[in-house]
C-alpha cells in the first residue's frame, strides 16, 4: 500500500519527515483527511491539531496557522510554530486563555490580536486534552 511522505516545517527547523498512512491537516475552515493518492491541493492553516497516522499510531501536533500542501503523497507544512502534543500542558494552555480573555481591546487591533490569543490558546488547550495532558 502507498504511503504519505509527512513534511512539517517551521522558520527554525524541520520538525516532521516521516512516512504516514493518514494525515489530517487543520485548515483555516475545518480539518481535512489526507489518504495516499489524494488530488494535489495548496490550504490555508488554522490554529489546531494536525494528526499523523501511521501503522495505527497517531501522532499530534499543534499548529499556529500557516499552509499546507499535497502533491505526489507528499504533505508539507509550513507554520510559523509546531508544538508536539506531549510539550503541551493543559494547565498552562488554561492561563494563556484568561490572560487572553483579560486583554484590552478597545481597537479594532486590539480586538484582532486578542481574538488571534483566544484562538490560539483554545486551539492548545484542545490539542493538550485529546493527548492527556
Amino acid at each position: 500500500m502507498a504511503k504519505l511522505q509527512s513534511i512539517v516545517v517551521t522558520p527554525e527547523a524541520t520538525v516532521r519527515d516521516e512516512p504516514a498512512d493518514f494525515v489530517v491537516l487543520p485548515l483555516y475552515d475545518g480539518e481535512l483527511g489526507i489518504a495516499p493518492g489524494h488530488t494535489p491541493l495548496i490550504g490555508r492553516l488554522g490554529f489546531g491539531e494536525m494528526r499523523i497516522v501511521r501503522d495505527g499510531v497517531t501522532t499530534r501536533i499543534y499548529l499556529d496557522g500557516g499552509f499546507a500542501q499535497v502533491a505526489d503523497n507528499v504533505v508539507s507544512v509550513m507554520t510559523s510554530r509546531a508544538i508536539p502534543a506531549e510539550n503541551l500542558d493543559s494547565a498552562v494552555a488554561e492561563q494563556q486563555l484568561a490572560a487572553a480573555r483579560g486583554r484590552r481591546a478597545d481597537t479594532p487591533e486590539t480586538m484582532a490580536l486578542r481574538d488571534r490569543a483566544e484562538q490560539q490558546a483554545r486551539a492548545q488547550l484542545r490539542v493538550a486534552r485529546h493527548a492527556g495532558r
